[in-house]
């Protein structure tokens, strides 16, 4: 099992905390083996018998402090110490307890953006009050929790919500409400993610000139022309010396059927001088007639 020293990946944040009410300390830490925490007041180990009335607790990586009723003795500087096999860690910050009131204040509100999908989103405010506002992010009226996708971060009056990847669903009103005891600010704005855009297919026009359509008709009739010729056949005729084409249409050759006698045929075309003969006649020859018994 590999082993890695503990390492804060959110640190404590200093508290100004008015006189009676609560105040918390909290830290995020990470290692391997898990680490052990240990908290200090003005380098002290911190204890409910050194200070009574605190609560201690650690789960799941997460340290918390908290005293219900601060006063004016609980000021100081708290650091909180994890330790395991491969090092330590610590983180440390300051509790001001005061009887001054402040209602919570935007030093820096939110901003509206664009962003283009997949991008990284961080949203700030820097807000100051008397005692530390609790601060709380919301979208579309919705809190939103810390987790791997939307971290809320703090660093002294800077409170961020991060968004590791922004989606178009990611889009809306988004709103920081700040509260303490002498009052509640709110700030909103608007985040618009842009999805990806398909890109049009260009459509190619063919431009057809009229030279251009002139030569296509002209080789649709030469075509048409062709097949007709394909389909005939011609003829042949000599006359007066004279050469003429006849186109008939193209049909199989007829074969004239085989005599069933040895006479002649019907005619014979002569070609005299340029004119046609007229066919010679043809005799019928009766066979014997057979005589009828009676």
């Amino acid at each position: 099992m590999s082993t890695q020293a503990p390492t804060f990946t959110q640190p404590l944040q200093s508290v100004v905390a008015l006189e009676g009410s609560a105040a918390t300390f909290e830290a995020q830490v990470s290692g391997s083996p898990v680490p052990e925490v240990s908290w200090f007041r003005d380098g002290q180990v911190l204890s409910a018998a050194a200070l009574p009335g605190i609560q201690i607790s650690f789960s799941d990586g997460r340290a918390v402090l908290r005293i219900p009723a601060v006063t004016a003795a609980h000021s100081g500087r708290f650091s909180v110490r994890a330790t395991n096999g491969a090092g330590q860690a610590t983180s440390t910050a300051e509790l001001l307890v005061t009887a001054e009131t402040a209602p919570p204040n935007f030093l820096q509100r939110l901003q509206s953006s664009t962003v283009r999908q997949g991008s990284q989103v961080r949203l700030d405010v820097r807000v100051t009050g008397i005692p530390t506002p609790v601060v709380k992010f919301y979208r579309e009226g919705a809190e939103i929790q810390s987790s791997a996708d939307f971290r809320i971060l703090q660093e002294g009056d800077l409170y961020s919500l991060l968004i590791a990847e922004a989606f178009p669903e990611d889009s809306g009103t988004y709103s920081v409400t700040a509260t303490n005891s002498s009052g509640r600010a709110t700030s909103t704005a608007e985040l618009l993610v842009q999805g990806e855009e398909a890109v049009p297919t260009k459509k190619t026009k063919t431009i057809v000139s009229t030279s251009q359509m002139e030569t296509s008709q002209t080789r649709v009739q030469r075509k048409m022309e062709a097949s007709f010729q394909a389909t005939t056949m011609m003829e042949m005729h000599v006359e007066g010396g004279m050469m003429t084409q006849h186109l008939a249409h193209k049909t199989p050759p007829r074969v004239p059927p085989k005599p069933t006698s040895k006479s002649p045929p019907s005619y014979v075309s002569k070609m005299t001088g340029g004119r046609q003969q007229s066919p010679s006649p043809v005799r019928h020859v009766k066979g014997p007639t057979t005589p009828q018994r009676l």
